[in-house]
């Protein structure tokens, strides 16, 4: 198993996860050009996607899906209530599935869990294949037991890490947007990645990347160190998916 991202932050999002023939797209926050455009960078076409999962309707994680899957007849995972959310809900096929139930996509398995984030029914993903598990964490405003539940003993795991509290709080943000982003609703800061990942099983750990850095309120060495503290491990091993650059493949031995 493989994964990638085209590009992540408060502009778009989208990561590929691979498994054999099946490739799956997290999100889809850009246009339907950019993302065929980012998609050739890592060497596809949105022709070789079996489908796409939503993890909620925020633009920045949905802007593009409903032109793409027009456009290719892509099946559309998501619950109910994010289709319900959703601006733009003429999708040719789409698959609800419920935050807590596992079900498949070809050959990758897909354990949804619920995360509290201020949308109408948000959810985060681990992928499992032969043994391996990648967990995905983008959109939260805070730790739970339940998080900590379904993320424990990952081979790879994409950790949000929104921003640096204090350049929050002196930034250029509005009072209001502020205290969403840091609230318990919002986005986990880089202590609060870092304070998850210090509760989390990580023996397993092959790749950790940084996701969702706010252009703004974080850079990526502040990120890097919060979580290389807590694995004791160089700041430089921890990856950052970049909001132009992406991410490269990353593989799962």
């Amino acid at each position: 198993m493989r994964f990638a991202s085209l590009g992540s932050g408060s502009r778009g999002n989208a990561t590929l996860v691979q498994a054999g023939a099946t490739l799956v797209m997290i999100d889809c926050g850009f246009s339907c050009k950019e993302t065929e455009r980012r998609l050739e960078r890592l060497g596809y076409s949105p022709a070789d996607l079996s489908a796409v999962l939503v993890t909620h309707e925020h633009g920045d994680h949905v802007r593009g899906i409903p032109v793409l899957a027009r456009k290719y007849g892509l099946p559309v995972w998501l619950t109910r209530g994010t289709f319900r959310a959703l601006r733009d809900a003429n999708v040719p096929r789409v698959e609800h599935f419920d935050g807590h139930t596992e079900f498949a996509i070809d050959e990758l398995q897909v354990r949804p869990f619920t995360v509290p984030h201020d949308a109408t029914e948000p959810c985060q993903f681990v992928f499992e294949h032969a043994g391996q598990r990648l967990g995905v964490l983008t959109d939260t405003g805070r730790m739970t037991p339940h998080i900590v539940e379904s993320l424990d003993a990952c081979d790879a795991l994409l950790l949000e890490c929104n921003h640096d509290a204090d350049m929050l709080a002196s930034g250029p943000y509005s009072a209001s947007l502020k205290v969403r982003v840091g609230g318990p609703l919002g986005h986990l800061s880089n202590t609060q990645a870092g304070v998850l990942l210090a509760r989390l099983d990580c023996s397993r750990l092959q790749h950790l990347v940084a996701a969702h850095l706010s252009d703004k309120n974080n850079r990526p060495e502040l990120a890097q160190a919060a979580l290389a503290d807590v694995l004791q491990c160089e700041a430089d091993w921890i990856g950052i998916a970049c909001q132009d650059d992406g991410l490269d493949w990353r593989t799962i031995a």
